[in-house]
C-alpha cells in the first residue's frame, strides 16, 4: 500500500467514526433475532459476514421465525436490497478507473453508509484514491458488524428490551442523510420518499419502501434535472493506480 492509499485508507476510517455507534446495537438486534430463531453465534457470525446487509438479513430472519418459506424469505431479502442497485449507479461514474476485479471487492461493501459517505467524499477531492478511501470506510464497518451480529447470537434474550435498540437505525440514516441534501432535487426526493415510505408500510414484503426510493428519485430528477447533468458530469479519475484494463499484482488495498 503506498503513502497515498494508506492516508486515504485511514481519512476514510476517520469519517465513518461516528456512524459506527448506531452500527453495534442494529448489529445486536439482528444478533438477538438470530438467536431467538436458534441460530448458533458461530452461523450468525459467517451469515452476517457474507450477507453483510442489515435490513435484508433482519427480514429473512423475521420471515422465518414465522416459519415463511425459504424462498418467500430470500425473494424478501433480494427486494429489500434493491436500493442497491441505485446506489450502484450513483457510484458507478467515481470509480470507472478502478479495475474490474476491484470494483466486485467494492461492489460487496456497498451499503448505505458507505454510499451516503463516499460520494461526497469523491465530489469534493478528484485526486483522492478512492478505492483506499472506500475500503477504509467499509472495513471498520464490517468488523464492528460481523462482531456485533456475533454478540447479539451469543447474548439472546438477555439484552434489555427497554433499551430500544432498534431505534438506532433510522436515526442512523437521518444523521447521514440530512447533511447530503443541498439542493432542491435532493430535498424534493427526501420529502418524497420520506412519504411514501410511511405511505407504504402496509405493502407486503417492504415493497413500499422500493417504491418510495424510486419516487423519490424520479421526482427529484423532475424537479432539480441540472442536478443529475452534474452528477453525470463526475470526473471518474481520482488518484487511483488502477486503471480498467490495468494488469496488477496481488497486493493490500
Amino acid at each position: 500500500m503506498t503513502s497515498t492509499a494508506r492516508s486515504a485508507f485511514v481519512d476514510g476510517a476517520r469519517a465513518v467514526l461516528p456512524a459506527l455507534p448506531a452500527n453495534v446495537p442494529f448489529g445486536l438486534v439482528v444478533g438477538v433475532a438470530a438467536a431467538n430463531l436458534g441460530l448458533h453465534p458461530i452461523t450468525a457470525l459467517w451469515t452476517a459476514g457474507l450477507l453483510f446487509a442489515g435490513a435484508a438479513q433482519l427480514a429473512m430472519i423475521e420471515l422465518l421465525a414465522r416459519d415463511a418459506p425459504v424462498v418467500v424469505a430470500v425473494l424478501t431479502a433480494i427486494v429489500v436490497n434493491l436500493r442497491y442497485a441505485m446506489y450502484s449507479a450513483g457510484l458507478a461514474p467515481y470509480v470507472r478507473s478502478v479495475s474490474r476485479r476491484w470494483r466486485l471487492v467494492l461492489s460487496f461493501f456497498l451499503l448505505d453508509v458507505t454510499y451516503a459517505l463516499s460520494v461526497p467524499a469523491f465530489r469534493a477531492d478528484e485526486t483522492a484514491d478512492r478505492r483506499a478511501y472506500y475500503l477504509g470506510i467499509a472495513a471498520p464497518l464490517w468488523t464492528t458488524w460481523t462482531l456485533s451480529v456475533t454478540a447479539g447470537a451469543s447474548l439472546g434474550t438477555e439484552l434489555p428490551p427497554a433499551w430500544h435498540l432498534e431505534f438506532a437505525i433510522p436515526l442512523l440514516f437521518l444523521a447521514l442523510l440530512v447533511p447530503n441534501v443541498r439542493d432542491r432535487g435532493g430535498l424534493v426526493a427526501t420529502v418524497v420518499g420520506g412519504v411514501g415510505a410511511v405511505a407504504g408500510l402496509g405493502i407486503p414484503f417492504d415493497l413500499g419502501l422500493v417504491v418510495a426510493a424510486l419516487a423519490g428519485v424520479g421526482v427529484g430528477l423532475v424537479a432539480d434535472p441540472e442536478g443529475a447533468d452534474d452528477e453525470d458530469g463526475a470526473h471518474s479519475g481520482g488518484n487511483d493506480p488502477d486503471g480498467p484494463d490495468a494488469d496488477r499484482t496481488e497486493g493490500e488495498p
